[in-house]
């Protein structure tokens, strides 16, 4: 169950009073502020921003970045811009592996479903970027801390590069990420050809139950990449379903089958994999018996979330398929 992560109404009104002592102050007196005060150019326009949870003004172009979810960490990373703040992730903490190099040393407000209100309340932040589904109970508190704007599902990678270019400022750098991707899998269809379409089901165990993945983030770029569904696979609506028991096994029939695996506890969740995958009913799945069961990593075929991952895991389609990039 999701906890409401609290935050004094005491805590939130004194930073509030200091942030409008702090402007009142330059604006009265013309002068700069102090080298520690986040004044804004007057200048600059303020832009009114559409979003799940409604819309928000946002000044200029925002320098400290906080990034509640995933898919914003590396969003945010991939229009290079180093968030003041960040989530930390759900494995391989504090950062993903393949995010280190942009975010090394950034500082995490906690997890994704119970950021830290008062420790990004002191990072003074131009804007928040969050998650319908993550943080809409808390959502009136954060917009107590600063601009924050959302998108619906963390899973909907396309919908948080748009969002975050256009609150960044970035949006010609988005739009070429966006170009450059689908770039990528309009030359993999084309090398594919007549191979194509090929049914995939995405299969996921955990150190207590198994899951099958639809749409979601790797749904979503494998329909990008003229990989077919199995049947009642194809609902955008539905992240996937847990498997309650092994009988349910047969729903995860396919040509091929991708497998993640999640989670920390590495023992338990290799012998519920092995338990599963062990069951007769998972030797009669098609893609078993034609040795097409791939295993590839988590973070970049559902945590990621983000174009970076994305384009990870196009790297991962090329290299099982034996395609050459485009030079």
């Amino acid at each position: 169950m999701k906890k409401k992560a609290g935050i004094s109404t005491v805590f939130l009104a004194s930073m509030l009073l200091t942030a409008c002592g702090t402007g009142g102050e330059s604006s009265s007196s013309g002068e700069e502020g102090n080298g520690g005060s986040s004044s804004k150019e007057e200048s600059e326009e303020t832009r009114t921003v559409d979003h799940e949870m409604g819309t928000t003004e946002i000044e200029g172009t925002p320098e400290k970045v906080v990034t509640l979810y995933q898919g914003a960490n590396d969003t945010a990373a991939a229009l290079d811009v180093e968030p003041v703040g960040i989530v930390e992730s759900w494995t391989q903490q504090p950062i993903y592996k393949y995010l280190r190099d942009d975010l090394e040393g950034t500082e995490t407000v906690g997890e994704e479903i119970q950021p830290n209100l008062e420790k990004i309340a002191e990072m003074d932040p131009d804007v928040i970027i969050a998650n319908k589904s993550r943080h809409e109970d808390i959502y009136d508190d954060l917009s107590a801390i600063a601009p924050t704007v959302t998108t619906d599902q963390v899973y909907e990678w396309k919908d948080t590069l748009e969002l975050t270019g256009e609150v960044l400022n970035k949006e010609q750098e988005a739009d070429e990420l966006l170009s450059d991707y689908e770039a990528r899998t309009e030359h993999f269809q084309e090398e594919m050809g007549d191979e194509l379409p090929i049914e995939v089901a995405i299969t996921n165990f955990r150190a207590d139950h198994a899951r099958i993945f639809y749409m979601g983030f790797a749904g979503s770029i494998l329909q990008d990449t003229g990989f077919d569904r199995p049947e009642g696979h194809e609902d955008t609506d539905e992240w996937g379903i847990k498997l309650s028991s092994k009988e349910s096994i047969p729903e995860a029939d396919a040509e091929m089958i991708f497998n993640f695996n999640s989670g920390t506890e590495t023992e338990q969740i290799e012998e519920t994999y092995e338990e599963w995958t062990s069951h007769p009913l998972w030797q009669e799945l098609e893609a078993v018996e034609n040795d097409e069961v791939h295993m590839v990593e988590e973070e970049t075929w559902n945590a990621g979330g983000g174009i970076m991952a994305a384009n990870l895991m196009l790297d991962d389609l090329y290299e099982t398929f034996d395609i050459e990039e485009e030079k």
